[in-house]
């Protein structure tokens, strides 16, 4: 049991620890403690994204964690590679519908009509945000294409990030923008079926016009896999990776299965497991929504050890994460 007598330190950390003491608030801070001793061990971490985080707007707290070396690679989906610059270029222009449970079909078709795309209660502008960097990165395409070469949908985004072409509409502290932190730091990047993406659908739609002539100019799925068991195989022996999973889907699937690849397809078994894991979910675990898998069916696949640190946050991830990155951070 925590004690009675409120924690010193720094404000935030010191309201949690003095708050949060039982059920999904103390798996919270206990899976913070956990990411700090894997840090502290010497360890490494990857952290997952999914769902709508970037809209959300966690490159608040997400930038710092990757600034103050908090994080080691990253895999996301490609909606939240693009919503953290949709938002960085475009924030001005977003509008909030605290009222979205209330809208009708006639409210949604308006929304439509004036190119808002609505995500929960935040609509995107679809000519500020989405067109507005669509030109930016086809811009990056054709000229790869030209060449000859190829890149991955986040070295895309780093060079367009890098070219400084989206300055001059920056709308938010770009200190608040993740994928900037990222691109800074050339931070390892992995984002698994970017073709169920705005962008991959316009890339898409490139190739299909003839903009861009080699459909294979972006490097997807598979090829991310492989320098994902390359990152793994190097960095694990010497640094045990840990894996922060923020939501569910392919973000987190994909990435986790590296390890059982390594040993069962490619039979390297020294490769050692992954050394921590947390997973924040308000997905019910059930037949057909998250199939109950709780970590420690994990170890039946090989991904995870009898003695990895296991940790569930059965919450909402846009309220957790930014705590547990806050006590990680001493805020």
């Amino acid at each position: 049991m925590s004690s009675s007598k409120k924690p010193a330190g720094p404000p935030v950390s010191s309201f949690i620890r003095h708050n949060y003491r039982h059920f999904n608030a103390a798996a919270l801070v206990d899976a913070a403690d956990g990411y700090i001793r894997h840090l502290d061990g010497g360890g490494s971490m990857l952290i997952t994204v999914a769902g709508a985080m970037s809209t959300a707007e966690l490159g608040i707290s997400l930038a710092e964690m990757i600034r103050r070396d908090k994080v080691q690679a990253i895999c996301c989906t490609g909606a939240n590679l693009e919503e953290d610059v949709f938002n960085l270029v475009a924030h001005d222009h977003y509008e909030r519908v605290p009222h979205y449970r209330d809208l009708t079909p006639a409210d949604e078709q308006a929304l439509l009509d004036r190119h808002m795309n609505r995500v929960t209660d935040t609509c995107i502008p679809e000519m500020e945000a989405m067109r507005r960097l669509e030109t930016a990165v086809l811009e990056e395409w054709q000229e790869a294409d030209s060449k000859g070469e190829r890149y991955f949908p986040h070295e895309f985004m780093f060079r367009v990030i890098k070219s400084g072409k989206l300055k001059q509409h920056y709308q938010i502290d770009p200190a608040d923008s993740w994928v900037v932190a990222a691109a800074e730091r050339n931070l390892p990047m992995i984002v698994p079926g970017w073709e169920d993406s705005t962008l991959g659908n316009m890339y898409a739609g490139h190739c299909i016009s003839g903009d861009v002539k080699n459909i294979h100019t972006v490097r997807t799925g598979i090829e991310y896999m492989t320098i994902l068991a390359d990152w793994y195989s190097t960095t694990a022996p010497k640094s045990s990776i840990g894996f922060f999973q923020i939501g569910g889907g392919i973000a987190g699937d994909f990435p986790i299965c590296v390890v059982p690849m390594l040993h069962q397809d490619l039979q390297r078994p020294e490769v050692p497991l992954w050394g921590y894991f947390c997973q924040i979910s308000d997905s019910t675990t059930s037949y057909g929504s998250y199939s109950g898998a709780v970590p420690n069916e994990k170890i039946t696949w090989g991904k995870l050890g009898m003695d990895t640190p296991k940790y569930i946050v059965e919450s909402d991830a846009s309220i957790v994460a930014p705590l547990i990155f806050a006590l990680v951070l001493g805020q």
